[in-house]
């Protein structure tokens, strides 16, 4: 029986069970401009990105190949830069998404500033010339070498989320004569509508200090009264890939309460307030994400309705949006291996990389566009699952799509909406070594990132 069969029953002829495929596409080699990168187009059926051929760019730099293009990034950084300064705001990159030090110096020429959440992240940011007064630094178990090297570097906010890292903040702080600025990371319990793994403001996960529970109020306390940090603001990020501000009106009109008793309690007033970023983006067509215009609006009508009501000044604005600016930029770019028909149910087609370099399909149930990139033809459309070669059966790129029917061993596939979080995400599971990361523009190509060799994998291995 296919998979996509269900027995006969009382279910109603018009409603498709819940793992239907979806319907063929009308237009099958056609590129959606609200999935693939700006510019993106096909010539001779060939897809060209950033003005270079798919073949060409794979013929020069191998596959699998993360390719960035570089004014698609470019343009959607200046997008949120000219959003929210119009309304009074800051906007922090979240270098998480992706970070190599052309893409730190892409960052800082448009004029965004720039958030990291490790000192490897860090690292990058100061070797690309990044300026520190512009970056900040988060993560939930920040070392103390890690705070350490963002103390001396002088970058120009922390982002506090336990009691044990304002310890060690503390004493670092203390041993320098220096008194860096902070903000206390507040988990306010709103729950994002997106999956659980990436949902990061309900109480009963790692990030933050929770509003409920008082631990928020007891560092907020804490922190004022140091001598050797200088608490400037509140953080606060409720999740990733989500289509609308309702969340960040629940959790703004609960910090702004909070900010409000802060005030009440001590006389303290709090002048940043950062929201995170976690804005979604169009993997499939399907997908709505909000302008940049219209989130910025939003954000801060939101923001100021809240502190008018509870009698406060305004704080400063910032959001960390990533996702938002990488990830349409990106495409990833395969070379097919083998196309096994298992009859009745799909075509399997198998690309030579995989959950190594996208691991978000196995890892949250991500949804991806693919499209044939070195051809064009009349083939009807097959269903299909693209998969990739490592020893795993999760190992999913794209669970349900079509391509066409005469697909074959070495042509190409392109999958769109991978600038963010793969070439971070990756690893080199059954020992397959990372692609290279390649920016186009303007018919020019050039490595950020060059392709690990195996001779990479083994110099690290000390027998």
């Amino acid at each position: 029986m296919s998979r996509y069969a269900h027995p006969a029953g009382p279910r109603h002829a018009d409603v498709l069970p819940e793992d239907h495929p979806p319907a063929p596409p009308d237009v099958l080699y056609a590129l959606d401009p609200r999935v693939w990168p700006g510019g993106a187009h096909r010539a001779g059926g060939e897809i060209v990105l950033g003005g270079i051929p798919a073949a060409d760019l794979a013929r020069e730099y191998g596959t699998p190949l993360f390719i960035l293009d570089e004014e698609d990034f470019r343009a959607r950084a200046r997008e949120f830069r000219d959003s929210f300064a119009a309304v009074g705001a800051d906007v922090y990159y979240a270098g998480k998404a992706l970070l190599t030090k052309a893409v730190a110096g892409w960052v800082r020429d448009e004029g965004l500033k720039l958030d990291v959440c490790s000192g490897g992240e860090l690292a990058v940011a100061l070797a690309a010339g990044f300026p520190p007064e512009d970056i900040g630094l988060h993560g939930n178990n920040k070392s103390g070498a890690e705070l350490a090297r963002a103390v001396d570097a002088g970058v120009g906010r922390i982002i506090v989320d336990s009691f044990d890292e304002i310890d060690r903040l503390e004493r670092i702080a203390a041993d320098r004569g220096a008194r860096p600025r902070v903000l206390v990371r507040v988990t306010t319990g709103v729950e994002a509508h997106t999956h659980e793994f990436v949902a990061t403001a309900h109480d009963d996960q790692k990030f933050g200090l929770a509003l409920s529970t008082g631990a928020a109020e007891r560092a907020v306390r804490r922190l004022l009264e140091s001598d050797h940090a200088e608490l400037v603001g509140l953080h606060s990020h409720i999740g990733s890939q989500i289509f609308d501000t309702a969340g960040f009106e629940v959790a703004a009109r609960r910090v702004a309460a909070f900010l409000a008793r802060i005030h009440a309690d001590t006389g303290a007033t709090l002048s940043e307030l950062d929201l995170g970023g976690g804005l979604g983006i169009a993997y499939t067509p399907a997908d709505t994400p909000l302008a940049a215009k219209d989130i910025a609006q939003s954000l801060s009508a939101i923001v100021a309705r809240e502190c008018e009501a509870g009698g406060l000044p305004v704080p400063r604005l910032s959001v960390e949006p990533g996702r938002a600016v990488a990830g349409p930029a990106g495409v990833t770019l395969y070379t097919v291996g083998t196309v096994k028909d298992v009859e009745g149910i799909r075509t399997y087609v198998s690309v030579d990389g995989g959950m190594s370099d996208n691991i978000r399909t196995a890892l949250y149930g991500a949804e991806y566009t693919c499209a044939p990139a070195s051809r064009a033809g009349s083939a009807e459309p097959m269903l299909s699952r693209l998969v990739g070669k490592h020893c795993e059966s999760g190992d999913i790129i794209v669970n349900d799509l079509y391509l066409p029917r005469d697909l074959r061993p070495g042509d190409l596939v392109a999958v769109a909406a991978t600038g963010a979080y793969c070439h971070s995400m990756a690893s080199n599971y059954n020992h397959l070594p990372r692609p290279a990361v390649v920016a186009v523009r303007g018919g020019a190509s050039r490595t950020l990132v060059r392709r690990e060799t195996e001779e990479d994998l083994l110099r690290l291995d000390q027998g």
